[in-house]
């Protein structure tokens, strides 16, 4: 396991953290999606977008012994 890795993977667990965390960046209803709101969309779109990113995190401080 590469140490320079941990950072950027602990890093990269943030961006969901972060882009959920500030509301009033989301709290609107237009653009909406197939009828939903902006605030739910935004939310829901957040859910594979962070399986994606965990996933990441995890391929890059995995140990393949």
């Amino acid at each position: 396991m590469n140490k320079r890795s941990w950072p950027a993977a602990l890093w990269l667990l943030l961006i969901p953290y972060i882009g959920l965390l500030w509301v009033p960046f989301y709290n609107f209803r237009e653009p909406a999606l197939f009828g939903f709101p902006f605030f739910y969309w935004y939310q829901l779109a957040w859910v594979p977008l962070t399986s994606f990113i965990i996933w990441i995190a995890y391929r890059s401080l995995r140990n393949d012994d």
